[in-house]
């Protein structure tokens, strides 16, 4: 049996023995009338034969193989709409998942505005980024970074970008694993077993089929997630008799959300939905190694433009279904609060309402095909973090490490093995993950929010800045970090917290003064001791800054 055969078993055994106390505990479990007690064999059946459709596909797609244009590009032949729903399934994950239904349960409909940035980033993206990323015969979207500011500056925002998404997808699949346990009912300890079979699956499928597996289990993971969203709005319309739970006045527990707001402490507004929106996807399309893969792995720009239309088209319309979603699980459980207790509410559990539904409320078999969109949502974004990951590492770092000439077969074979390293990172990572308090949209912003901008910040200085030097576009990273840092975290000094909204924006302001006013400075092609000096000068303000503000949090 081959070792890959062997894991994706474990995988499922391991899945089955989560299911197990599960069904043995539907019969005992006392629920109120009306709510089922919990999965049943056939749903965990559905589970399973989701899990092993996608191994399959992976084992096909592993057979097609020939060079690593195939592994990592998929022969640069995809078709737009496969590789612009692959996008939207990368970005959108588990988290994503929950977090707008949770949001329009706990805070209200301004979010949903976000959809009114669409054609202000397919402008900016598809006219100006895409472009100028597809006209460049590359791999790693990083060997843009040494062709303008030198190697140095590349591995930087190589490294940037595997810190990145190691700890983003330890996260996925740490919150992935405790949503779906939390939901379910077991006990806590449970959590690790979920979060190796989820990881597992995916490393396996996704480090032997290549971007060609990834990229049509993406498309599967999609259907089924929309799937899995219209199924409850369908429910809960037929069970409330209609669409009451379409809301026609503000909810006693949203917060206030005004239509424009100047101050960073408003938690979100209309105005900074937007334009939080829209800054988020310029810095992720265009320096994300999991988007610009995609722009590449297409036969031209246009391609790529008619690619990233659907990705967006996409997103939209599921934002607007998720938000949907939320409106109706608000309804129903405020029409039915026989089913919410002390441990599960409207305000504190807000982001956990939906796999409680579908557990609880869904008939037979239908809530595991949902579990397995919740599951598809996870399964999605770490397997196209961990192609990316392998592309950066094998196309950035190896070659340095490794030297000479390798064959074609010996570099497939280096990419797979690479890819499954990364799986077994991302999966310890997840097992040693904490419980993230708070607003999963928030937390994701705190989180994964503070590399966005000083990543892109780089692809700025190598793109479209003709003073940029090697130093003023890393320090400018450094201090956009520092910012972004500062605006998530401000209420550890014991001031009142400032709008995860402005993280982005902030940020990158920051990155992009900062760099180009260093690079004014004649750095570039000085003797070593210069250079050395004028880093401790530019790194100097930023320590002080650092230490101010320890000494807040602490005094």
């Amino acid at each position: 049996m081959r070792p890959s055969t062997t894991w994706a078993v474990a995988a499922l055994a391991i899945l089955c023995s989560i299911a197990s106390p599960v069904v043995a505990q539907e019969a005992e479990a006392a629920v109120p009338q009306g709510m089922r007690s919990g999965l049943s064999a056939a749903d965990w059946a559905v589970v399973a034969l989701y899990a092993v459709s996608m191994l399959v596909i992976g084992f096909y797609y592993s057979r097609r193989i020939k060079n690593t244009e195939d592994y990592y590009l998929g022969g640069r032949q995809m078709h737009s709409f496969m590789v612009g729903l692959s996008l939207f399934a990368t970005l959108l994950s588990t988290i994503s998942y929950l977090a707008v239904p949770g949001e329009m349960i706990q805070h209200g409909p301004t979010y949903l505005t976000e959809v009114l940035a669409v054609p202000i980033t397919f402008v900016i993206v598809g006219f100006v980024l895409i472009p100028r990323l597809s006209s460049l015969s590359i791999t790693s979207a990083y060997e843009i970074l040494e062709k303008r500011l030198g190697w140095s500056v590349r591995i930087f925002g190589s490294v940037v970008f595997v810190m990145i998404r190691l700890v983003w997808m330890g996260l996925v699949v740490f919150l992935s694993g405790q949503i779906v346990v939390r939901a379910i009912g077991l006990e806590p300890e449970n959590v690790k077993y979920a979060v190796i079979a989820l990881g597992a699956i995916t490393v396996i499928y996704s480090s032997v089929g290549g971007l060609r597996a990834v990229v049509l289990t993406d498309v599967v993971q999609t259907f089924i997630m929309f799937f899995g969203a219209i199924t409850a709005i369908v429910l809960i319309s037929v069970k409330l008799g209609g669409f009451s739970w379409f809301p026609t006045e503000w909810a006693p527990n949203w917060d206030r959300q005004p239509l424009f707001s100047f101050t960073p402490r408003t938690r979100i507004s209309v105005s900074w939905t937007i334009t939080h929106s829209v800054m988020w996807w310029l810095c992720t399309a265009g320096s994300d190694q999991m988007a610009v893969q995609r722009y590449l792995a297409t036969r031209n720009a246009k391609a790529a433009r008619r690619a990233f239309f659907v990705n967006q088209i996409t997103g939209a319309s599921t934002t607007i279904l998720l938000a949907l979603l939320g409106f109706a699980l608000l309804g129903f459980f405020r029409a039915n609060p026989q089913f919410l207790n002390e441990q599960l509410n409207l305000q504190s559990d807000a982001d956990y309402l939906f796999p409680f539904f579908v557990i609880h409320f869904l008939g037979y078999g239908m809530a595991g095909l949902v579990i397995s969109g919740m599951l598809a949502a996870a399964m999605s974004s770490l397997s196209s973090g961990v192609n990316s990951i392998c592309t950066v590492i094998n196309k950035d770092f190896m070659p340095n490490i490794m030297g000479g000439v390798l064959s074609e077969e010996r570099r497939i074979r280096l990419a797979k093995w690479t890819a499954m390293l990364v799986g077994v990172v991302v999966i310890a990572l997840g097992l040693i993950e904490g419980a993230v308090p708070g607003n999963i949209i928030e937390v994701t912003q705190k989180t994964n929010g503070l590399f966005v901008a000083p990543l892109f910040g780089l692809f700025y200085f190598a793109l479209f800045s003709p003073i940029a030097t090697p130093m003023g576009a890393v320090f400018g990273s450094l201090y956009g970090f520092l910012a972004a840092f500062l605006v998530a975290f401000w209420d550890l000094t014991g001031e009142p917290a400032l709008s995860f909204q402005w993280i982005i924006t902030t940020s990158l302001v920051t990155d992009i003064l900062t760099g180009t006013l260093i690079s004014l400075v004649p750095t570039r092609g000085k003797p070593l001791g210069a250079r050395i000096a004028w880093g401790i000068t530019f790194a100097t303000p930023l320590a002080i800054i650092v230490a101010l503000f320890i000494a807040k949090c602490v005094g």
